[in-house]
């Protein structure tokens, strides 16, 4: 039986990580439960952990396999997933073949900062296969390699590869691919505050920059995140 809290937590961390493909930070885990400060968090999560809930994996930031869900959370369509950054698990024996023909191929159109931002890259240099889950719904989709650190917080690390949805618009808290002045390309977690855009990093060694609206074009969001071992 879980207390209240406890399955608040666990159905915001379910949503978002289908959502945006990965795990919300501790800071915004704290914000929607309304809890005074991260130690709760931690609190919540070790509990989830230890009646089997959910499970952390060593050595990755922030990630978290979902192991099971309640009935009321189920009833909702849950399937199990392991999130690190958004790499699914292994398909089960006897299911290669059906999995692979749902995989679709998307352009690597060059890499993104996770840190300071660098020159935006726009010219397709390769193609890579993604399954076709993660590119679901409608618009066009493309991929970006990752280039630094300041998301790591976020499971996305230097080297990881991210699948991008194009669209111009982003809501708050979405991580997307923003355009700063017309020709740097970074991939921050997106704020909008009045008339001035917040592009936060997820690394506390990286400061939030604070832009004028018209200095920041949103070119993405980000859907999933391919990583290689």
């Amino acid at each position: 039986m879980l207390t209240r809290k406890q399955l608040d937590l666990l159905e915001f961390i379910h949503k978002r990580m289908r959502r945006d493909g990965v795990p919300p930070s501790f800071d915004e885990m704290k914000e929607a439960l309304d809890l005074r400060s991260k130690s709760g968090i931690h609190r919540l999560i070790t509990a989830l952990e230890e009646r089997g809930f959910i499970r952390r994996l060593a050595h990755r930031a922030r990630a978290i396999e979902i192991v099971k869900l309640p009935e009321a959370l189920e009833a909702k369509g849950f399937h199990p997933r392991v999130i690190d950054g958004d790499v699914a698990p292994p398909p089960p024996a006897g299911a290669m073949e059906v999995e692979a023909i749902h995989a679709l191929e998307v352009p690597v159109m060059g890499r993104i900062a996770a840190g300071t931002p660098i020159e935006a890259i726009s010219e397709v240099s390769q193609r890579i296969a993604v399954p076709g889950n993660m590119v679901s719904g409608k618009g066009h989709h493309y991929a970006l390699e990752v280039k630094g650190d300041s998301m790591i917080e976020a499971g996305i690390n230097d080297g990881d590869v991210v699948v991008i949805r194009e669209q111009n618009t982003a809501e708050n808290g979405e991580i997307v691919v923003a355009l700063v002045d017309g020709y740097e390309a970074t991939l921050k977690r997106f704020r909008r505050k009045g008339d001035m855009i917040a592009l936060e990093a997820a690394n506390p060694a990286f400061e939030t920059r604070i832009l004028r609206r018209d200095q920041v074009k949103v070119q993405g969001r980000l859907v999933g995140l391919i990583r290689s071992y």
